[in-house]
């Protein structure tokens, strides 16, 4: 696993600042890990940055509304990994199974 420190992200990230890291830690929109080498940053936290930035330049979120997206976006991402697994579980199960959710889909949803 690749660890960054703070001077390397913001290195690696043009839009990002050391005073805004400092809003985005104080936020708790990313927070290091900590070892007994001092804090590092991880690749998922880079990526994580890379869209608060874009989110704060593109579309003039700050403070409040950049925590409430984020956590909107975080929710999408377990709601996905849940759906996954989901589906991974039913493809398991036999045949009829599967056609009896499916029917259950269409009746619920209308498609």
């Amino acid at each position: 696993m690749t660890r960054y420190t703070a001077s390397e992200i913001i290195e690696r990230i043009e839009t990002l600042t050391e005073p805004r890291l400092e809003t985005y830690l104080r936020l708790r929109i990313v927070q290091p890990v900590m070892s007994e080498r001092g804090s590092y940053y991880r690749e998922i936290d880079i990526a994580r940055l890379r869209l608060v930035c874009d989110l704060e330049e593109d579309y003039a979120l700050e403070g409040d509304a950049l925590v409430m997206v984020l956590s909107l976006v975080d929710q999408l991402h377990g709601l996905r990994g849940d759906m996954e697994g989901l589906l991974a579980a039913l493809a398991e199960q036999p045949g009829e199974v599967r056609e009896a959710v499916g029917r259950h889909l269409r009746a619920r949803t209308g498609r």
